[in-house]
């Protein structure tokens, strides 16, 4: 499954319907390709995650009871940007994902001699 994060931040008014016409129109992807939508709003105090499983749409959201999520990419070329499993679980624990440091997601195995 891909992971993308919104770069810039959303309306939070937005309901399921607002954030599948931002995916289309500002991230130039259809989120019923399969693909996770990790959004922040503008003071980086609540996340919202958006999925499509094929019947309908899943919309999650975190909101910090303190303080706010202090990483966030720039706002700079791309309007996404690629995560890994382990970085969102960081993402979403209020850590860095840029430092994450962990084992490749995929690597051949050697058999057994």
């Amino acid at each position: 499954m891909r992971l993308l994060l919104a770069v810039e931040p959303v309306d939070f008014r937005k309901g399921i319907d607002g954030l599948v016409a931002v995916c289309r129109q500002r991230l130039n992807a259809d989120p019923i390709t399969g693909a996770l939508f990790v959004f922040s709003n503008r003071r980086r105090r609540a996340l919202k995650i958006l999925c499509y499983d094929g019947q309908g749409y899943w919309l999650c959201q975190k909101r910090l009871s303190q303080g706010r999520f202090g990483w966030w990419p720039s706002v700079g070329q791309q309007p996404t940007l690629g995560l890994d499993v382990h970085q969102l679980q960081l993402l979403l624990w209020n850590g860095n994902p840029s430092r994450a440091q962990a084992a490749p997601l995929w690597r051949p195995i050697a058999p057994a001699a």
